[in-house]
C-alpha cells in the first residue's frame, strides 16, 4: 500500500506541512483505490461461491458441501460489507486531508511567501504570546 510512518518530527514549518498533508492525502487516495479493488475482487468471488453453491446442490453432493460453499460466499459477502465501510473512511480521511492541506495554504502561505524572503531570522512561533 503505501509508506505513510505513524510518527511526528515535530518540523511545523510551512512547505513541511504541506507535504505532510499532501502524503496523507496521496496514501488515503492509494489506499481508496487499493480498497475499492479488493471489494470488486470479493464481491465476484462471493457470486461466484454463491454460484458453485447452487451447482453443487444440483449435482446433489453431501449437504456438508453445500453448506460450506453456501458458508464462504456468506463469509465473503459479509467481509466485503466491511471493506466498503473501510473504503469509504478512506475516501473520507482523504478528503480531510486535501481540504486541510488547501486551508492550511490559504492561511499560512502568505506568511511563509513573507517570512522566506526576508534576510532578517524571524521570530520562533509563539514568541509574542509571552
Amino acid at each position: 500500500m503505501s509508506d505513510l510512518a505513524p510518527h511526528t518530527d515535530g518540523d511545523n514549518r510551512y512547505k513541511s506541512v504541506q507535504h505532510k498533508l499532501k502524503t496523507l492525502g496521496t496514501a488515503m487516495d492509494l489506499a481508496g483505490n487499493e480498497l475499492e479493488q479488493l471489494l470488486r475482487g470479493m464481491r465476484s468471488n462471493a457470486q461466484r461461491a454463491e454460484a458453485l453453491t447452487v451447482d453443487v446442490a444440483n449435482a446433489e453432493l453431501d449437504v456438508k458441501f453445500i453448506e460450506m460453499t453456501n458458508q464462504v460466499s456468506v463469509a465473503l459477502g459479509g467481509a466485503a460489507v466491511e471493506v466498503q465501510k473501510l473504503h469509504a473512511t478512506a475516501q473520507y480521511v482523504s478528503g480531510l486531508a486535501h481540504e486541510a492541506r488547501r486551508t492550511h495554504a490559504r492561511l499560512y502561505e502568505g506568511l511563509d511567501t513573507v517570512r522566506s524572503n526576508r534576510r532578517e531570522r524571524t521570530p520562533k512561533p509563539g514568541f509574542f504570546n509571552r
